[in-house]
C-alpha cells in the first residue's frame, strides 16, 4: 500500500479526536491502580503486550504517512501503557517502585531508539517501491496489540464474565479512542486495511468485555440484593462467595496438568499429594533405656 499523499481535514480532526481519547485513555486506570494499590484482574501481559506494540505501530505509521494525530497516537499509548505495567510490576509481584520506575524507563528507551531504527531501516526502500518490509511492521504492529487482549476471556471464564480490574471509563474512553481512529482512516483519501481492521477489533473485544461484565450482573442480581439486605458486598456474602468460585481458572489449570506431567516424568519424582517413602538415611533407629536389674 502506497503512502498517503494527502490528508483530508475530515481525517486530521477525527484523528485527532482519536489521539486525544488514547492519550488520555489510561488516566483512570491508573489513577485506579494508584487509589487502591491493586492490579488485581488487570493482566500484566495485556499492558506489556500493548506497550511494545506502539514500537512497529508508531514506525508504520511515520513510514505510512499517517495525518499527525495518528503518529503521535502510538508514542503517548506506549508511555502510558508502560506505566500502567510498571504499577503491575509493583503493585502485584511487589517490586519496589524505584526499581519497576527504572525498568520502565529503560524499556521506554529501548523501544524509542528501535523504533527510530525501524523508521530509518525501511524508509529508504519504501519510497523506492519496496512494500514488504512496512507490511511486515503492520503485521507485527497488529499482532502484537491484539495478542494484548488473549488474557481477557481467561480473566472473564476465572469470574464468570465478571470485569475486575479493569477501570470502565477507561474501556469507554479507549473504545472512542478506537471508533475516531478508524473513522479517521475511513476519511483519508486511501483506506488502511490493516489498521481498520486492528483498530475495528478494538472496538468489538472491548465491547464484548462491557456485554459480559452486564450479563454478569443481571445473572447475580439475586445475590447481590441479598448481600445488600445482609449489610455486605457482593465480596463478602457467603453465597456470592461460593457463586464466584464455580469460575474455570484456565490459568491454574494448565499449570496443574504441566505440573504433573514434569512430576511424571522426572526419575524417582513424586506428586505432591503422595507422601514419599523414607531414605535409609532418615530412618533413625529408636533408642530404649536399659532395663534396671
Amino acid at each position: 500500500m502506497a503512502p498517503q499523499t494527502s490528508i483530508p481535514l475530515a481525517a486530521n480532526v477525527l484523528g485527532t479526536l482519536g489521539t486525544v481519547f488514547w492519550c488520555v485513555q489510561l488516566i483512570p486506570q491508573i489513577w485506579r491502580n494508584y487509589r487502591t494499590k491493586s492490579t488485581v484482574g488487570l493482566p500484566e501481559s495485556m499492558m506489556l503486550l500493548w506497550s511494545i506494540s506502539a514500537v512497529p505501530f508508531g514506525a508504520y505509521a511515520i513510514a505510512q504517512k499517517f495525518n499527525i494525530p495518528l503518529v503521535v497516537q502510538p508514542q503517548c499509548f506506549g508511555v502510558l501503557r508502560g506505566v500502567s505495567w510498571a504499577q503491575c510490576l509493583v503493585y502485584t509481584r511487589k517490586w519496589r517502585t524505584w526499581t519497576a520506575s527504572l525498568m520502565l524507563v529503560c524499556l521506554l528507551a529501548i523501544f524509542a531508539g528501535v523504533e527510530v531504527g525501524l523508521v530509518f531501516a525501511i524508509r529508504p526502500s519504501y519510497s523506492k517501491g519496496l512494500e514488504w518490509p512496512v507490511l511486515l511492521i503492520g503485521i507485527i504492529a497488529f499482532l502484537t496489540l491484539i495478542s494484548g487482549y488473549i488474557g481477557i476471556p481467561f480473566e472473564l471464564l476465572k469470574r464468570r464474565g465478571r470485569v475486575v480490574g479493569i477501570d470502565f471509563i477507561f474501556l469507554a474512553i479507549d473504545w472512542n479512542g478506537a471508533f475516531f481512529s478508524l473513522m479517521a482512516l475511513v476519511a483519508q483519501n486511501e483506506f488502511d486495511a490493516l489498521f481498520g481492521t486492528m483498530y475495528a477489533l478494538c472496538c468489538a473485544i472491548e465491547m464484548s468485555m462491557v456485554v459480559s461484565h452486564l450479563v454478569w450482573l443481571f445473572r447475580t442480581r439475586g445475590i447481590r440484593q441479598r448481600a445488600k439486605e445482609a449489610g455486605k458486598t457482593f465480596d463478602e456474602f457467603n453465597e456470592g462467595i461460593e457463586w464466584q468460585a464455580k469460575g474455570i481458572d484456565v490459568e491454574k489449570r494448565l499449570r496443574y496438568m504441566f505440573k504433573r506431567r514434569v512430576v511424571e516424568g522426572s526419575p524417582g519424582a513424586v506428586a505432591d499429594d503422595v507422601e514419599a517413602l523414607p531414605t535409609l538415611k532418615a530412618i533413625v533407629p529408636k533408642t530404649v533405656p536399659n532395663p534396671t536389674e
